[in-house]
């Protein structure tokens, strides 16, 4: 980081720890006791903040709620294992929240404001960090359209936010995922590489549907034939098939650049599994759960970290894969994730950033 940028801090009168069970965290619904707030406005941004968690004002002509200027990211943070607190790979979500600004004609977010507004709400909030495995900080800065204007334009004023929710596992079974054909999350030409809202908006029908028929989450497909894999859900989907790791390539930017999915690739390439960014058809994974050559199959996001597939529904068959317990591959990628993230094992990476 290179300048500090000038904080103003307003500290809560009453920590909402002690009244937590944080043995029993739902993901997303507890918050701690501070967050952080900026306003962009003439050019530049300003009203740097840290501010007991609270309701916002906001005019029902923000043109945020009228055409979808909203974005966001998430990532992490751990206690470590000599006590200290550590953000996960906070650079690489502070380069891909300026790519959705971009793509959603919202200012950039200089990275040292991203970088240290985090870093000083962790700091405050450190006792927000469970120390238990399986647990972190979950992180989620974002941005929004804050102009009172129903014009359809670009909005001359924002606000950036960052809430922080101490969390545990996001999943704790493995998965039965539905193979979609029917409705399509992102298209060529499109946003679907950026953490914009209506990405997420659009995803809830078919999802709650996918729900209601039993399935756990989703595997979305291409938007013009619904022939080659992209998302999971709301994570990248990985699979290793016939010794070799696959995932579907983001070229197209129909598919986020997940920052679990780089981090998981470059360990196996650490690893010195054979790694394969290339479109995925479908038809290759039935083939490879149908003859055994599809070993391990998994979603990797923040959220999730590493979410086993243990079966795939595909036009009114499922095939179910090896026990996730058997599964050499994701198991150990999984530790060795952990181990880093945790502070287990050395960070040859340079990947986490001690606050």
């Amino acid at each position: 980081m290179t300048a500090t940028i000038d904080i103003s801090i307003t500290k809560t009168n009453h920590s909402r720890l002690a009244e937590t069970d944080f043995n029993s965290l739902q993901f997303g619904r507890t918050f701690s006791d501070h967050m952080f707030m900026a306003d962009y406005a003439d050019g530049e941004w300003k009203n740097f903040q840290i501010l007991p968690y609270a309701e916002i004002s906001l005019s029902p002509a923000s043109s945020s709620l009228h055409y979808g200027q909203a974005f966001f990211e998430g990532l992490k943070a751990f206690k470590q294992a000599d006590g200290t607190v550590a953000i996960f790979r906070m650079d690489k979500n502070a380069e891909r929240f300026n790519k959705s600004a971009e793509r959603l004609c919202m200012p950039e977010l200089p990275e040292e404001i991203f970088s240290q507004s985090i870093a000083a709400l962790v700091d405050i909030d450190r006792d927000w960090v469970p120390a238990k495995p399986n647990h972190s900080l979950y992180i989620r800065p974002y941005m929004f359209a804050t102009e009172a204007f129903l014009g359809v334009t670009p909005s001359t004023t924002y606000k950036y936010i960052v809430l922080a929710c101490p969390v545990g596992p996001y999943f704790t079974k493995p998965l039965r995922v539905k193979i979609e054909t029917n409705y399509t999350r992102a298209a060529e030409g499109g946003y679907g590489y950026v953490k914009a809202a209506g990405n997420y908006g659009g995803a809830m029908l078919p999802a709650r549907k996918a729900m209601q028929e039993g399935f756990d989450q989703l595997i979305w497909t291409d938007a013009k034939e619904h022939k080659y894999v992209e998302e999971m859900g709301a994570a990248n989907a990985m699979f290793l098939l016939d010794g070799k790791l696959i995932t579907p390539a983001t070229d197209k930017n129909t598919i986020l650049k997940g920052v679990t999915r780089d981090t998981i690739l470059t360990l196996a390439r650490d690893m010195g599994y054979e790694v394969e960014e290339r479109p995925v058809a479908v038809a290759e994974l039935i083939a490879g759960a149908q003859n055994g050559k599809l070993t391990d199959a998994f979603g990797a996001g923040t959220a999730f970290t590493i979410a086993p597939i243990a079966s795939l529904y595909y036009k009114d068959e499922e095939y179910f894969l090896s026990d996730p317990e058997t599964r050499e591959f994701s198991k150990k990628m999984l530790k060795m994730l952990n181990d880093i993230r945790y502070g287990l094992a050395p960070d040859t990476h340079k990947w986490n950033y001690i606050v």
